[in-house]
């Protein structure tokens, strides 16, 4: 008995040192296994993250600070026309937004289809290949300009990118 007592001071301990909910034990069956109707309800209650947080927040000044800083425009201006890789690292970037775009704006807008991935399993992979491809197509197009500058100058450029249209959808 004292035993048992002992087991369940301690369990309690547990509870309170963890932040337990009272009742999180109750939705599991007798094997210690959860029950799917458990976590769903739990997944229900759950408040979404805000769209803008202080990462993405970050993320969006940090590439506006970039962008003045390091005169980007102004020098994509002067190197258009050198490279044929900044040519084909905009295009790759053009056919990547335009996909981000036609799966949040179309898909997830207009049609109402918030798992577009189960059915348009390409789009992700393809979008994912064409961005990556097109970051390796502008760090060799602008490596003369900004040197071992380069990759973080684009990541920063790219992760902004990336949070601005994290809002849309």
């Amino acid at each position: 008995m004292d035993a048992k007592m002992d087991a369940l001071r301690a369990r309690e301990q547990l509870r309170r040192r963890y932040l337990f909910a009272l009742d999180a034990e109750a939705s599991l069956d007798g094997e210690g296994f959860a029950r799917q109707g458990a976590s769903a309800a739990v997944e229900k209650k759950q408040k979404p993250l805000p769209r803008l947080n202080i990462h993405s927040g970050f993320w969006i000044l940090a590439s506006i600070v970039v962008t003045y800083y390091a005169d980007f425009f102004k020098t994509i201006k002067e190197n258009f026309h050198t490279s044929s890789w900044f040519l084909v690292g905009g295009a790759l970037l053009l056919l990547s937004l335009s996909i981000a775009l036609f799966c949040i704006l179309y898909l997830e807008w207009y049609r109402g289809i918030g798992d577009y991935d189960a059915q348009y399993p390409a789009l992700i992979p393809l979008t994912t290949a064409a961005f990556i491809a097109a970051g390796i197509c502008f760090n060799i197009a602008l490596w003369p300009v900004w040197s071992f500058f380069t990759p973080p100058l684009l990541f920063t450029q790219f992760m902004g990118v990336v949070m601005l249209i994290s809002l849309l959808g």
